[in-house]
């Protein structure tokens, strides 16, 4: 047997750990965006919140997110009969939109930090639940065998 797979139940619990990391930060950025939206340019809210909003990412959301990859991946490498499973392929797509709305978040921290979000209060409200629809969509198509009938 290989490492990967001899560690199976280790690399699987580290990468459960590190999505709900991920997930929390997911989850919490967009809600930072929502009260940004309303802070003065310039202001002392607006300072406090591009300080949380670099440490969240920095610190907390991108290290998950690379680590969700790597021990996903590396449960990958111990068990690759999965890839022929039709609910992984459906599970990988939905990690790869939920990287996708990581970039986007972390491109719009950027622009909160220059003062050029154009994006509303109303917009971040709306789409904060998008990484936790998501995250529904995973964990059904990785613990259901609904998803291949």
């Amino acid at each position: 047997m290989s490492w990967f797979a001899d560690h199976y139940n280790l690399l699987r619990g580290i990468h459960i750990i590190a999505v709900i990391a991920w997930m929390a930060g997911m989850l919490y950025l967009p809600r930072l965006y929502v009260y940004h939206v309303k802070a003065i340019p310039g202001g002392e809210l607006d300072a406090t919140l591009q300080t949380m909003e670099l440490k969240l990412l920095k610190i907390i959301i991108n290290p998950a997110m690379v680590l969700t990859w790597l021990f996903g991946l590396s449960l990958m490498a111990a068990r690759p009969e999965v890839l022929s499973q039709p609910w992984m392929w459906f599970k990988l797509a939905f990690v790869i939109f939920l990287s996708g709305w990581h970039g986007f978040l972390a491109g719009a921290r950027k622009k909160f930090a220059s003062g050029t979000n154009a994006r509303s209060e109303k917009f971040w409200r709306m789409t904060n639940e998008l990484p936790f629809l998501s995250a529904i969509v995973i964990v059904l198509a990785a613990t259901t065998e609904f998803w291949t009938r």
